[in-house]
């Protein structure tokens, strides 16, 4: 079996980024990729009704299309969201519209929502759950959630959200709707208390009995506005909250003469932003619903600083794109060794112990 953390890697950043990225989901989707051991009792962790393995999720952005969740959960994710998944097929924005910037640590695309569209989407979800010959499906080994978005043209939110939480739902095991990607025109608008509140009502009265539902933000608003957004997807019955998307702003720490590049940035520039926004979250939220907290997560101390930040869970995409899946076994050790450090036993041991009181 191809090891991809060790051998592919090196290789797929010499092809320019979008097409380094084609062949990583191809090859995995043939079998390709490696497969982790199985984690350790104290990694695990429960969030919205469901068991996770270990704390750290891939975060949406990677398999678009679900063409590669088994073989991306073998890696040793302990979930895997796939999407965005918009209804109808989309090319997205022009390229070039991926860019790597490894002296940053980041990532910057404005890819624009690409994507085959729901019905293939949930026809490459079906042949997760086709029959064994022992009777038994074969699932995607992890808890799997599906992020949700809007076409850039002839988008109706009230209608298109709905309809993919219904869409989506025979096959994963929560869904996120997507409110903050910066490429696609008037999105982050739908991330009011007022719309939100709308969105909620209209998804829980087509889907009655729906999946656990998750809201992603961006990091790019005051402070002062998660707390509306906060309370309405609460009360909505909203199940947990990404915190957060890219940013559209540029630290000046940026060394990259791609910094300039329009579209989101992620990894490590965001990693402050994101902690602000966790902190301001989770100090209002005081463990009413799932915090899942995304940006410039690199190491094991990071993981646990966000878990007892408030975070139940983290997700990962720019330090898995740039290092690979061996970062995967790296971030467990290193977890590990700071839970032991800091005294405590499991990951719930940790959460929110950061917190002021």
């Amino acid at each position: 079996m191809i090891d991809l953390g060790k051998l592919a890697t090196p290789l797929l950043h010499r092809f320019d980024p979008e097409t380094a990225h084609e062949l990583a989901i191809n090859s995995m989707a043939l079998g390709l990729g490696g497969s982790a051991p199985k984690d350790v009792p104290a990694l695990a962790t429960r969030a919205f009704g469901l068991r996770f393995p270990n704390p750290i999720g891939l975060a949406a952005g990677f398999d678009k299309n679900a063409r590669a969740v088994r073989p991306l959960a073998k890696l040793g994710f302990g979930h895997v969201e796939a999407g965005t998944v918009t209804p109808r097929p989309q090319s997205g924005n022009p390229q070039p519209r991926l860019f790597r910037l490894p002296e940053d640590g980041a990532i910057i695309n404005r890819m624009g929502f690409n994507g085959c569209g729901i019905d293939r989407f949930c026809r490459n979800l079906a042949r997760l759950h086709r029959p064994m010959p022992n009777g038994r499906t074969r699932g995607a080994t992890v808890p799997l959630g599906a992020n949700i978005g809007i076409n850039k043209i002839g988008a109706e939110p009230l209608r298109d959200y709905p309809e993919l939480v219904s869409r989506v739902s025979p096959y994963v095991d929560y869904v996120t709707m997507n409110l903050s990607s910066p490429n696609t025109p008037g999105l982050r608008d739908l991330q009011s208390a007022q719309m939100l509140t709308d969105l909620l009502s209209a998804i829980n009265t087509r889907n009655p009995d729906r999946l656990p539902l998750l809201v992603k933000l961006a990091p790019d608003m005051d402070d002062s506005s998660y707390e509306p957004i906060l309370e309405a997807a609460i009360a909505g019955g909203a199940q947990g909250l990404i915190l957060t998307n890219t940013t559209i702003a540029r630290p000046s720490s940026l060394t990259s003469p791609l910094a300039a590049e329009t579209g989101g940035l992620s990894g490590r520039p965001l990693a402050s932003r994101s902690r602000e926004v966790l902190k301001v979250v989770s100090n209002l939220n005081k463990g009413r619903i799932a915090l899942i907290s995304c940006g410039g997560i690199e190491t094991g101390e990071d993981v646990l600083d966000r878990i007892r930040m408030g975070a139940d869970m983290v997700q990962i995409y720019t330090s898995f794109v740039l290092q690979g899946p061996a970062l995967l076994s790296r971030l467990k050790t290193e977890l590990l060794d700071a839970m032991r450090r800091e005294g405590f036993e499991t990951i719930a041991d940790a959460h929110g112990t950061a917190l002021s009181v």
